[in-house]
């Protein structure tokens, strides 16, 4: 069973509320100033749970079923830190009868702007995390000052006047999850380029397209170990195009230990990327991540890529496994975008036995509904496995067509396309 980006915030909420009201008198418990005092233990919670989501450690990946649900799973938190955060803010957490006392002792002045910053700093980190029009390593750069931010917030918990002892029960949760967001910030910020799981490799070649590019990649020493589906951290190690950006690998294993990537212009980033770089250049590659791989007990197999999103197909075509004769892969794509080309994709797909069908003209294709539906009609529904990366528009085209069809939403595997 996978942790869902819903049950991890409420789990924290509620765990924070509980702890929270147990500490002031039950008489109490309904007011605002309970209701901001507990607010305030549950933002820092979730601020907490969203910097050890940001450390990328293995076991939160498997916990979430990989990469792209922590992903989506750490900008829920951030924004759920900022509503009950903008709640605590906005109301006085404190009854003069109440018995408080801080942790810490630091000037008022300090105290008082020790309050006032952590919101700001909590609100700067969220509204960062959802502007896309920020350019990627500007972004980068920025998004790591929120494990420092997050610092000045359990600054103004030490320091607020709180009935929360650090010896109670509330008071032991927020140092624990203080503690292991600190430790968890600190990992991302400082020790992940040197411990994390990666390797050095050197571009050996490049295949060009219309605005993408096929590139290949040799290792100079080790290698790093991953399975068809699974994506990478690129780092190239030259001035201007060192941000680490996840790439999905379109290779299978090989005993050189080669690893490609299908590359297309969809930033200032990939954009600088595909023009800059030239044989020779070497990069690190931070992998494996992520969970998408081939369902191999699957009776009937529906493989639908829409764009870039072609890249884990591309790896599950070229793995020695087999049965690739249920496999039928729907291939959307842009007319004189498609990359790899149409021709390539056909020619590869029969040599594994597999169906390719592609759809130039969009999820409301006639050739995509109707050999949808045919292949539904040749097996049962709830035989037919869909595994799908592209675009969140296609996805919501692709649940509506397996619903019409018949197909269990269980029976979906997709990865999110988008990481930001």
């Amino acid at each position: 069973m996978q942790l869902k980006s819903w049950q991890l915030v409420l789990a924290a909420v509620a765990i924070s509320f509980m702890l929270a009201l147990a500490e002031v008198p039950a008489t109490d418990r309904f007011t605002t100033a309970a209701i901001s005092l507990s607010a305030g233990v549950a933002a820092l919670s979730l601020m907490a749970a969203s910097a050890l989501l940001g450390a990328r450690w293995g076991f939160v990946e498997t916990c979430f079923g990989g990469l792209d649900r922590v992903y989506q799973a750490h900008k829920w938190l951030g924004i759920w830190a900022l509503v009950f955060a903008t709640v605590h803010f906005l109301f006085k957490a404190g009854i003069k009868e109440w018995e408080v006392v801080s942790i810490i002792t630091l000037a008022p002045d300090i105290t008082r702007l020790a309050r006032q910053l952590s919101y700001v700093a909590l609100m700067f980190i969220v509204m960062l995390a959802l502007n896309r029009n920020i350019p990627y390593n500007v972004w980068r750069w920025w998004h790591k000052l929120s494990g420092p931010l997050f610092l000045i917030v359990i600054v103004h918990w030490l320091s607020f006047k709180t009935p929360i002892a650090l010896s109670s029960p509330a008071g032991l949760w927020l140092a624990f999850v203080s503690i292991l967001g600190v430790m968890a910030a600190a990992y991302k910020l400082l020790l992940y380029r040197f411990i994390s799981s990666h390797a050095e490799y050197e571009l050996t070649g490049i295949e060009p397209g219309a605005g993408a590019a096929h590139m290949q990649f040799t290792p100079v020493g080790k290698v790093v170990d991953f399975e068809p589906g699974q994506f990478g951290f690129l780092r190239m190690k030259v001035d201007g195009l060192r941000e680490p950006h996840p790439f999905t690998i379109a290779s299978a294993k090989s005993a050189d230990g080669r690893v490609d990537f299908l590359i297309r212009s969809l930033g200032d980033y990939t954009g600088r990327l595909i023009a800059n770089t030239q044989i020779g250049m070497h990069a690190d590659i931070y992998a494996p991540y992520g969970r998408f791989n081939r369902s191999r007990a699957a009776k009937r197999e529906v493989w639908i890529g829409g764009g870039v999103g072609i890249s884990p197909f591309v790896a599950w075509l070229k793995d020695e496994a087999n049965h690739f004769d249920r496999v039928t892969l729907f291939y959307f794509y842009t007319p004189g975008r498609d990359f790899p080309a149409v021709e390539l994709m056909r020619e590869m797909a029969e040599q594994r036995g597999a169906e390719l069908v592609p759809v130039p003209d969009g999820p409301e294709s006639p050739v995509f509904r109707q050999r949808l539906a045919e292949i539904v009609s040749e097996a049962r529904p709830e035989e037919v496995e869909v595994s799908f990366c592209g675009p969140k528009g296609l996805l919501g085209k692709v649940q509506g067509q397996m619903r019409e069809n018949g197909i269990p939403e269980s029976n979906l595997r997709h990865e999110y396309f988008e990481f930001r």
